[in-house]
């Protein structure tokens, strides 16, 4: 941005002035005194140059007052200032608050404004009220007390590194926003509480605006602000929100790879956003987020090549609640080229978290065959294994077609559920079908080795006389459909006519009597 004015009331020696945003001179001695006097300064600042005078600079600027008494040369018409925080558009600003021009600090320059006056040593040891003091004024007075300031000042943090981290300035306005969100969200529901005549029991209905605000952060302002919120109280719940909002709004323009995709991986940012995300969903204890929103998590990591440690605390998350998932969840393509189109090994871990959590909650409430608790009845656990026994049915089923899919992976996963898993075998029969169907260069051994995690007793009368006549089956897995088929039949037979016997009346010899 050029600094210089067509008057000469403001001598800088760069680019224009609008009369818009031309300065304006508080004190009309020294409109008068600079406007007659030519500039004997030129402070260059990011390659550009400002034609300034000294006087003006050494009155409030400790460090420019040190170059110029510390330089061996009497004339000296030139300074150079390096690594300036916030840019020539920050000294600028300085600049026009040493000459006493009049411009209004506000959430969007006063970070800036800090930080120049910092790096310039605008202390009160060089004059009253100087820079620091202002900024320091307008942050405890204005900012600190409102969220939406504090947010906006937070996100004009950005690029400012590393003064803004030594004057403190982030820190003051994560807790701020932290507190105030707090304060805001115990007023919003106190407002809000309404109470359900019929059940006697109060529900509480806020919505947190600053939800969707907080997306505008840069990664490790966010993790430090929801750090923060959660050591002031603010709702796990509207926590859950934020992050998932965070998410949808950083990671929107990550496009989904393919094995077959030839190219750079996804850039560094958003490997460390993703990473970040999934430590907060750890740490912060959130349990409000969906199932979709951590497979879609999951498949993130995956795509950034995040740390395993990160993808396998999604893959724990989603464990807990996989009974819940759908089949399009678990359809997780491989992004690298492997021995298969799908995440296979991904999935199987996920199984590995269900069946613990599982072990976890029978211990010492299930029978040995995990089917029924003490009191007779079907426990929750055993729904949900069963539940999952289906997903994972179909899930075989469809991954069976693909060519490079392994033997060995793929017999891993249907050995990982427990027999109890399955009340009939029909969908695992018509997987391994498949499978032999897509691999015709299956061994015979191999193919024995498959067809024995059938259980043949556990197959459905159709499914059954469809498997007597597959000619991809191995000749012992036939025998054995039909020996079981035999015996079904048998004992069908059997109790067939022990029920036509017990319902079939007597005939006596003689004739009754009425």
């Amino acid at each position: 941005m050029g600094l210089a004015s067509d008057s000469p009331a403001f001598p800088f020696s760069t680019g224009k002035l609008s009369a818009a945003n031309s300065p304006r001179f508080c004190n009309p001695i020294s409109r008068r005194i600079f406007s007659d006097v030519a500039g004997d300064l030129t402070v260059s600042v990011d390659g550009q140059s400002f034609l300034l005078h000294k006087f003006p600079l050494v009155s409030r600027c400790g460090r420019i007052r040190r170059m110029v008494a510390g330089t061996k040369d009497p004339d000296l018409s030139k300074l150079e200032l390096v690594n300036v925080p916030g840019g020539a558009l920050a000294f600028e600003f300085a600049a026009k608050f040493c000459y006493g021009s009049n411009f209004e600090i506000n959430s969007v320059n006063v970070a800036h404004l800090r930080c120049i006056a910092e790096y310039l040593e605008m202390t009160e040891e060089y004059q009253e009220e100087n820079l620091i003091v202002r900024t320091e004024t307008y942050l405890n007075e204005i900012v600190v007390k409102n969220l939406d300031k504090s947010l906006e000042v937070l996100c004009a943090c950005d690029g400012l590194d590393p003064t803004v981290e030594e004057v403190g300035l982030v820190d003051m306005c994560v807790d701020a926003i932290a507190i105030n969100a707090s304060k805001e969200q115990l007023v919003s529901g106190l407002a809000h509480l309404e109470c359900d005549v019929g059940s006697g029991k109060f529900r509480m209905h806020c919505q947190d605006w600053w939800v969707e605000d907080l997306s505008a952060l840069r990664i490790d302002y966010y993790h430090r602000v929801i750090a923060a919120m959660r050591r002031t109280g603010v709702r796990p719940e509207s926590i859950g929100t934020s992050i998932v909002h965070y998410a949808q709004t950083a990671l929107k323009g990550i496009e989904r790879r393919h094995v077959w995709d030839s190219g750079p991986l996804v850039g560094d940012n958003q490997r460390v956003i993703v990473e970040t995300l999934i430590d907060l969903l750890a740490t912060e204890k959130i349990t409000s987020v969906t199932l979709s929103f951590l497979f879609g998590m999951l498949r993130m990591a995956i795509e950034v090549d995040a740390g395993l440690d990160y993808r396998i605390e999604v893959e724990k998350r989603i464990g807990l609640q996989l009974e819940m998932a759908s089949l399009d969840d678990l359809l997780i393509p491989a992004v690298q080229t492997s021995d298969s189109m799908f995440d296979v090994d991904t999935v199987h871990r996920i199984l590995v978290n269900f069946l613990q959590r599982i072990e976890e909650d029978d211990s010492g409430n299930l029978s040995p065959c995990g089917y029924e608790s003490d009191d007779g009845l079907k426990s929750p656990s055993h729904s949900s294994v069963l539940k999952v026994g289906r997903l994972m049915d179909g899930y075989l089923a469809e991954i069976a077609p693909d060519p490079y899919l392994k033997l060995q992976k793929f017999m891993a996963l249907i050995e990982l559920l427990p027999d109890y898993a399955r009340i009939v075998d029909d969908g695992l029969y018509r997987a391994i079908d498949i499978y032999l169907k897509a691999h015709p260069s299956l061994t015979e051994s191999e193919c024995k080795k498959l067809c024995k995690l059938i259980d043949c007793q556990k197959l459905s009368q159709d499914a059954s006389s469809h498997a007597a006549q597959n000619d991809r089956l191995p000749i012992q897995t036939v025998v054995r459909v039909l020996y079981f088929e035999q015996l079904r039949l048998k004992s069908t037979v059997s109790t067939t006519h022990h029920t036509t016997t017990l319902t079939t009346p007597r005939r006596c010899g003689g004739r009754t009597g009425s």
